[in-house]
């Protein structure tokens, strides 16, 4: 499964192009999900006008995910009076959609993982005590570790610690995928304009067909 980072932006546009960056992502996210494809909102940047974005950020993956970031990649043309300045007589309003590979995520993998026992201190009177019940698991590549002691078992406590590893690692991922969608908001800020992956029309947001 092929996973990704989505990022819908504004750039350096106006109101205007913070409007069409909210009205894209609703057309995204409905023909992802209509394919399929899952997806996550892991962080945006709202605009100057109520419902607008600068920016919006997705994590998203799936089978055929790199076939359907095709058909969105790129500039986004909306074509409409703004819907902010009455008398404005530009009618052509650009936004960007940019994709980057997540594969410098971290992958869970049993084999990436070493286990530490010690003694437990926790209640379970002097039997806990006695043996190395207590588990530390630790995830090489990130040095992410977690300790279990919740039962006198060790095999019971080492699946605890695997579960608590697994959710401290989903935690550091989206960290990573946020900070790297700001380093990349940072230095994408200029949206291309002409040859639109995709041109939408009036009010209505209205996809026009090629």
């Amino acid at each position: 499964m092929k996973e990704f980072i989505v990022q819908i932006s504004a750039g350096t546009g106006p109101a205007e192009c913070c409007w069409v960056v909210s009205k894209t992502l609703k057309e995204f996210m409905k023909e992802a999900r209509d394919q399929s494809i899952e997806i996550d909102e892991i962080g945006r940047l709202k605009g100057d006008q109520n419902g607008t974005l600068k920016s919006v950020s997705l994590f998203i993956k799936g089978m055929r995910v790199d076939q359907f970031l095709e058909e969105w990649t790129g500039s986004i043309q909306w074509i409409g009076k703004s819907p902010f300045r009455k008398f404005h007589k530009r009618k052509n309003w650009f936004i960007g959609i940019q994709t980057f590979d997540s594969k410098s995520e971290p992958n869970f993998d049993s084999k990436t993982i070493k286990f530490e026992t010690f003694r437990s201190s926790g209640p379970g009177g002097q039997f806990v005590n006695k043996v190395e019940t207590a588990v530390r698991a630790i995830h090489i590549p990130t040095k992410l570790s977690v300790t279990a002691s919740e039962t006198a078992s060790q095999s019971m406590n080492k699946k605890i610690a695997i579960g608590k590893l697994k959710t401290k690692l989903d935690e550091y991922k989206m960290q990573n995928l946020v900070l790297l969608n700001s380093n990349k908001w940072i230095a994408n800020k200029q949206v291309k304009r002409g040859n639109p992956t995709r041109v939408y029309e009036g009010d209505k947001f209205r996809l026009k067909q090629k």
